[in-house]
């Protein structure tokens, strides 16, 4: 979608004007990992109308591939406004344009399946599934487990407000339950399926090999079962629970603080990182959305993200980010100091 960020704090009512930028989960997740040097292709459909020229543009400017992104001459292109303070704050507004967009129509046939089997990784999210019955066939159709696809990742990503239906939490977990890699919050795990810790929502989703559940300011686990078929992930297939506390942040706003997690993790997936490694590489590119204003953040460097997940645990739990640094870790800080900007 075409995001509108407000000019200055307040409620929606009394802001006069909003900086246009882009948003939406998936499109944040391959923007981010082409802007670390990885090959990423976005597969959507958008308006033929001015929104969907700008978001093909900017898109396609992160380094990502737009080639099998469709025009819609039809249906609008998405777009949704928020206000600037933190989501889970009281004052959090966000008001989405989306119903009939060229989004919400798409339907399986109208992929491309050698274009979305190429990849080693499909990452998928529940927003998709919520924004009609087209969409939610096409998920069910994505997740359904087939020979020969590739790592299906999947972000759970509930948004109570998209889905008409009440059955829509249960929806969420059949999706889930077909995925290889699963990202999930506690806090939206026990709003949906009312599961409360992370062992709970382990227990309930014992089908994908790898489980992500994010834990908020306290860190993330991650529940490794086997490896994935197909040899699509190099790490070891030995069950085992890992544990990475959350980084230290000079918060400034948390909205695609999801996606950048997701897009860290699997940028270490790729590489055949340790689960550990994994995390702490989504925890630093978290880090580096909470400490900017927008959706999409620049997120580190390979080089000083590598230094940083590679700091033993005192040094790991003694960081400290504000904004800005990214670019300042990239001017030579030492590994283990403070990191901030004024």
């Amino acid at each position: 979608m075409v995001t509108f960020l407000p000019t200055r704090p307040g409620r929606l009512a009394d802001v006069p004007s909003f900086d246009r930028a882009i948003g939406g989960a998936e499109s944040n997740v391959a923007c981010t990992l082409a802007r670390t040097g990885h090959t990423a292709r976005w597969i959507s459909a958008v308006g033929a109308d001015g929104f969907g020229d700008h978001l093909l543009a900017a898109v396609a400017g992160c380094g990502v591939d737009v080639g099998h992104v469709r025009r819609d001459p039809l249906r609008p292109t998405g777009v949704y406004f928020r206000t600037a303070g933190d989501r889970t704050g009281d004052t959090h507004e966000v008001a989405y344009y989306r119903a009939g967009s060229a989004a919400s129509a798409l339907t399986a046939a109208d992929l491309d399946p050698d274009a979305i089997h190429a990849g080693r990784i499909l990452h998928l999210s529940g927003i998709t599934a919520a924004l009609s019955a087209s969409c939610l066939g096409l998920m069910r159709e994505l997740t359904a487990r087939r020979p020969g696809r590739p790592l299906l990742s999947f972000d759970v990503n509930y948004r109570p407000g998209l889905w008409r239906a009440a059955a829509g939490a249960g929806e969420l977990l059949d999706l889930a339950r077909g995925a290889d890699l699963v990202f999930v919050g506690d806090d939206e795990a026990r709003d949906a399926w009312g599961l409360h810790g992370a062992r709970a929502i382990s227990d309930a989703l014992p089908e994908p090999a790898l489980l992500v559940v994010k834990q908020g300011r306290r860190g993330a686990t991650v529940f490794r079962r086997a490896t994935v078929t197909g040899g699509r992930d190099d790490a070891a297939a030995t069950p085992a629970t890992t544990f990475v506390p959350s980084l230290t942040v000079d918060l400034v706003a948390a909205t695609g603080a999801g996606d950048a997690f997701a897009a860290g993790f699997l940028s270490a997936t790729l590489r055949g990182l340790p689960d550990r490694t994994r995390l702490r590489h989504g925890h630093l590119w978290a880090a580096a959305a909470l400490t900017d204003p927008g959706d999409l953040a620049t997120p580190p460097g390979r080089a000083h993200a590598d230094r940083l997940a590679a700091l033993d645990d005192a040094a790991w739990e003694r960081l400290h980010l504000g904004p800005g640094w990214t670019e300042a870790g990239a001017g030579g800080h030492r590994a283990d100091e403070e990191v901030r900007t004024p």
